[in-house]
């Protein structure tokens, strides 16, 4: 396991007041699959040790942290029967030990079962995401949204979406001085209205758990590049912090890149891991930034909501491409005049 400590903590770009706290250390693993379940949990653990020893006050972890990623093949029978509970099962009881082993905050992602009379038809669970305190409660949950449902990545077959109520709760935990976090999942990462929600919601931090890597369908594609600057430009368009623990290695159908990184609302990149090699990043965020930044870029401020309703409107199946555009091409067949509405 390699540690990578970022260099200091950066400068602001910016600075229009004085901070009034010390910035926050917080970590991530960067890790690989084992079919030995105990080589598993001692990389991890290696992981979050190295971290903690390095000051990090929060650890975050990869994506289902204890699974081999399941989504390369659809799912078959009942794929919830093999889900855990949020509370009993290994993922929050080895979160909630490295808590307590090393007094810090632990983030873990899991293959979440739920409640009995939780759509009792519905085969899939839940993906969740979830950080648990030094003394080994749990401090916040949140289900993954957005389900990814192409050539490798068959998710929908096992995740249902989680709830749209209350769907992007941000935790301000006492033992990390009240930093504002929030929990999506991987896919999420893709979507810059989730970005935007926990920005609007006041989140200075999103962690993302990840498990990307190669298209079964386009081998030769390499989407690193376009995953980064997706996520560090969703941060700098809604101020946060981006922290993107992913996992690394082929399982088989999949190869996953690694390259983990923290971010920061400037679009700066703090620390990043390599692609092929397990690694605990820290990293100290500067947590006042989020408001400088936004105070010379308001962009939550600048905001036109009254023209946004269409956002909420679903895509019609007949065009998953946008009102009016081919679904072969994607180009539009027909076009309106600039500020009409759209056809029937």
């Amino acid at each position: 396991m390699r540690l990578i400590i970022a260099p200091g903590t950066a400068a602001p770009l910016t600075r229009v007041a004085t901070p009034t706290s010390t910035p926050l250390r917080v970590g991530l693993v960067q890790h690989r699959w084992h079919a030995d379940e105990a080589a598993l949990r001692a990389e991890l653990a290696d992981g979050i040790r190295l971290a903690a020893e390095s000051g990090a006050r929060i650890v975050f972890l990869p994506e289902l942290t204890l699974r081999k990623y399941p989504g390369n093949r659809r799912a078959t029978g009942v794929p919830k029967l093999d889900a855990e509970d949020l509370l009993t099962g290994p993922t929050f009881a080895f979160a909630a030990e490295q808590a307590r082993a090393h007094g810090v905050v632990v983030h873990a992602s899991l293959f979440e079962r739920p409640d009995r009379d939780d759509q009792p038809g519905d085969p899939r669970g839940y993906n969740t995401a979830i950080i648990v305190s030094p003394s080994g409660e749990l401090l916040g949950r949140t289900r993954k949204l957005h389900i990814p449902v192409t050539e490798g990545y068959y998710e929908d077959t096992y995740f249902r979406p989680g709830p749209p109520e209350d769907a992007y709760p941000v935790y301000a935990p006492a033992e990390l001085d009240g930093a504002r976090i929030g929990l999506p999942t991987c896919w999420d990462e893709w979507f810059p209205e989730v970005s935007r929600l926990y920005g609007l919601a006041g989140a200075q931090i999103l962690a993302y758990p990840t498990a990307i890597g190669s298209e079964p369908g386009f081998p030769a594609f390499d989407t690193q590049p376009i995953w980064q600057h997706v996520i560090v430009g969703n941060g700098i368009t809604s101020g946060l912090f981006m922290v993107v623990p992913n996992r690394w290695g082929d399982e088989g159908d999949l190869t996953f890149y690694g390259s983990s990184f923290i971010s920061d609302p400037y679009g700066r990149m703090l620390v990043q891991a390599p692609r092929d090699e397990s690694a605990a990043l820290v990293a100290d965020l500067d947590l006042a930034q989020r408001a400088e930044w936004l105070t010379l870029f308001p962009f939550l401020g600048t905001r036109r909501p009254d023209s946004y309703g269409r956002l909420t409107a679903p895509v019609e199946p007949g065009h998953p491409f946008g009102a009016n555009a081919d679904p072969g091409t994607g180009t539009t067949a027909t076009t309106a005049p600039v500020g009409s509405a759209p056809r029937a």
